[in-house]
């Protein structure tokens, strides 16, 4: 499955709208430690590809949903369900520790 890029004006749609369950990537281009997490968060989107749909927020280009859910740090990845975000993870953090957030949740869909 592919990564979507959402904006602002489709994140309701995409995200608050889906049926599946969403992990949703807030990141920037300049932005380091979101290019190191980039790989992981591409394998997740395949591994998961039956389970989960992956989009990514580039906050440089979309401020308003970025403010809404309080991102004050990127990478911030959230996890949305029911189109409620259930989890969040900020930083680059090890591949295991996202998919054990991810795995909490999926448990219960």
């Amino acid at each position: 499955m592919s990564i979507s890029q959402v904006i602002d004006t489709s994140f309701h749609e995409e995200v608050i709208n889906s049926r599946q369950p969403v992990l949703v990537d807030f990141w920037a281009p300049w932005c380091g430690p979101c290019r190191m997490i980039a790989s992981t968060i591409d394998e997740i989107a395949h591994d998961y590809k039956d389970k989960l749909k992956v989009v990514k927020v580039n906050t440089d280009q979309n401020p308003t949903i970025a403010t809404e859910y309080g991102i004050r740090s990127i990478p911030t990845v959230m996890i949305f369900i029911n189109g409620k975000k259930v989890d969040t993870v900020v930083g680059a953090v090890p591949k295991l520790t996202l998919l054990n957030t991810l795995q909490k949740h999926l448990k219960s869909t």
